[in-house]
């Protein structure tokens, strides 16, 4: 079987630059509607804020070659949205069809040619050319009217800001378009009894695109076991040289073995992932078979370089992961699985500290881990190897994504990671400290009322507007927790929700 590395990169995916006009014009308006929004999208393709490559279209003025330009869109892999501009006035009903057939998210453009007005030089001419302000609106009834999702950005193209907001949404849309594409694998079921780690396999590949599937984990524990022992010197190697590997795991050392079967694990994970084309995985503690250790420095790794991870079969989260790590591609910073775990409640000045058993990914920090081996209690196998680190401080978002039986709920808190108060000697795991905006009484109530997982994602490459711009583009719902939130607003939204999102999914 052909094995197929992962990609985690922006490179490759296009963004199709579209302008709206009319033949009611001309030929001579016509050529300058075309040079003129050619200009606006070489201003977003040369931006650094724009991390997708912009690529212009010519401008449409007829149902049929709207139609015609949605449908190549939908059968590109390479096109993961649209980004569309009224330059004059585009009769909204030419775009129905075209609107109603478009499967790929869509950026509404709303600017102008000129930043300034010439003033003493407008003429009808100049007026007619340069019409946007209610082109744009004409367009921006018939989205409402169909109800299409879409990112809506005001501004001139030469604005940063503008290109800020298209370059966080380009990055939504390349998470969107790896979910929909995205094969995820568990390894054993979820944890016995827990309620939050269960969900609708069936409706996320319907809401999401990924298809979750199931394999026994033997048959991952024969992938490790056919890991050759010249591959595992190669990565043991490779560990001394990127981590600070403590004296019992290096060679010669009383705990080596465990390191090497740490990266036969590696090794055999990785193997089968690539074989099976998988973007993001699944084990449980609770069903280990013949594995070793429970795997943790080999899921560490293997979220740093894009992958989707789950603990205890938490398959929503493992999907949120791998969604991250495409948002995120070539930023600073990272995504990781992450637990809420135990909090210090030091009145008006509290703390969350977050962990997981072992599975903290090491994207969170810029420090060099700690390679270590310690017992794990739970589980029944070998003490499990992992690399130990405190995650970088700095602004961050935990989402998570909850089953809430009639659809799926994203709930998001904007925190701040922070340095622990002290050492954390006797805890040896990788871990982050945060403070919740907009306060942690506020924070926690809010996350319990909204029913969120105590699993989630935290991305310190990405933050809120990304999930917001990919919460649209999905159709799920997104309750976020952060400055300005106050807990009765907050229930409030909650209980417009339950209403509004079964109304719109039809009786």
């Amino acid at each position: 079987m052909t094995r197929t590395p992962l990609t985690t990169s922006l490179d490759g995916y296009e963004v199709w630059f579209l302008t709206g006009s009319q033949h009611l014009y001309g030929p001579e308006t016509l050529a300058q509607v075309a040079a003129q929004s050619q200009e606006i999208a070489g201003i977003l393709e040369g931006a650094d804020e724009v991390p997708v490559t912009i690529v212009w279209k010519p401008v449409l003025t007829d149902a049929a070659a709207i139609k015609q330009i949605a449908l190549e869109a939908n059968a590109d892999d390479r096109v993961i949205g649209l980004v569309a501009w009224m330059h004059t006035f585009s009769p909204a009903k030419m775009w129905i069809a075209g609107l109603s057939a478009l499967q790929k998210p869509l950026a509404h453009l709303h600017t102008q040619a000129n930043v300034e007005l010439p003033w003493a030089d407008i003429d009808f001419d100049f007026m007619n050319l340069n019409q946007a302000a209610h082109g744009d609106r004409e367009f921006g009834y018939i989205q409402t009217r169909l109800g299409v999702p879409r990112k809506t950005i005001v501004g001139h193209a030469s604005d940063p800001r503008v290109r800020q907001e298209l370059g966080i949404w380009q990055r939504a849309a390349a998470g969107f378009a790896a979910s929909r594409s995205l094969k995820l694998a568990r390894f054993g079921d979820n944890m016995r009894y827990v309620a939050v780690t269960e969900g609708d396999k069936t409706e996320a590949e319907l809401r999401f695109g990924v298809q979750v599937n199931t394999w026994g984990v033997n048959e991952l524990a024969d992938a490790v076991a056919a890991a050759s022992e010249s591959d595992i010197d190669a990565l043991v190697a490779e560990y001394e040289e990127l981590y600070e590997v403590v004296p019992e795991l290096r060679k010669g050392g009383e705990r080596h073995q465990s390191l090497r079967d740490g990266a036969a694990i590696e090794l055999g994970l990785r193997s089968f992932l690539e074989e099976g084309g998988f973007g993001a995985f699944t084990t449980s503690f609770e069903d280990l078979g013949a594995l070793k250790q429970l795997p943790g420095l080999a899921v560490q790794r293997l979220m740093a370089e894009g992958y989707g991870f789950g603990a205890e079969g938490d398959w929503k989260t493992a999907v949120l992961v791998r969604i991250a790590n495409v948002m995120g591609a070539g930023l600073p910073g990272g995504a990781s699985l992450m637990e809420d775990y135990t909090y210090d409640m030091t009145p008006g000045d509290e703390l969350i500290l977050g962990a997981h058993m072992l599975e903290v990914s090491p994207s969170l920090t810029t420090a060099k881990p700690t390679l270590e081996i310690h017992p794990l209690g739970i589980g029944g196998k070998d003490d499990p190897v992992r690399l130990v680190f405190t995650a970088d401080s700095g602004p961050a978002v935990v989402v998570a994504l909850s089953d809430m039986r009639d659809r799926f709920r994203l709930t998001a808190n904007v925190v701040e990671n922070v340095p622990p108060r002290a050492s954390l000697p006797n805890l040896p795991v990788g871990r982050a400290v945060w403070k919740p905006a907009p306060d942690f009484n506020t924070s926690a109530a809010a996350w319990l009322t909204a029913g969120a997982a105590h699993h989630t994602v935290m991305s310190t490459a990405v933050g809120i507007e990304a999930f917001r711009d990919f919460a649209e583009m999905a159709e799920v719902e997104l309750l976020v927790i952060d400055e300005a939130t106050t807990l009765p607003e907050f229930q409030k939204q909650v209980r417009w929700n339950q209403a509004y999102y079964r109304l719109a999914q039809g009786l």
